[in-house]
């Protein structure tokens, strides 16, 4: 599990490769994986937008980026939390995920970026 804290916040990222969903005869291995956003500061935030850039060890590079997380833009009160479960595909056995969420403070109004940790997406027989 990766996890970091930056600007009061803190993420979790579990990943799970989908061995029954991948096709690696075609290059194509999925992995799911589970963030958790915690919020620690005294007051409400708000999920603008996320930034990722995926790489594989193919040297193949995707960046994404959209408005919050899979179309809604998630308020998180203090002390709380929010978890959503998403996937992708890489062209190889071995990746990692890193990027950013922009969120926005609901009492000043102020934006601000929050680190999302490095993941890896390995193959576990990789890992032998």
């Amino acid at each position: 599990m990766a996890s970091q804290i930056s600007q009061g916040i803190k993420i979790n990222v579990e990943v799970f490769y989908q061995k029954e969903l991948s096709k690696p005869e075609y290059g194509e291995y999925l992995f799911g994986y589970r963030i958790t956003i915690e919020n620690y500061n005294l007051f409400t935030i708000r999920l603008l937008r996320r930034h990722w850039h995926v790489v594989d060890s193919s040297a193949k590079w995707q960046e994404m980026e959209s408005e919050g997380i899979m179309g809604t833009q998630p308020y998180i009160e203090p002390d709380n939390f929010f978890q959503y479960m998403n996937s992708c595909t890489i062209a190889s056995e071995i990746g990692k995920v890193y990027g950013f969420y922009i969120m926005e403070n609901q009492f000043t109004k102020e934006v601000f970026k929050v680190i999302i940790p490095q993941f890896d997406l390995i193959v576990p027989a990789k890992l032998n």
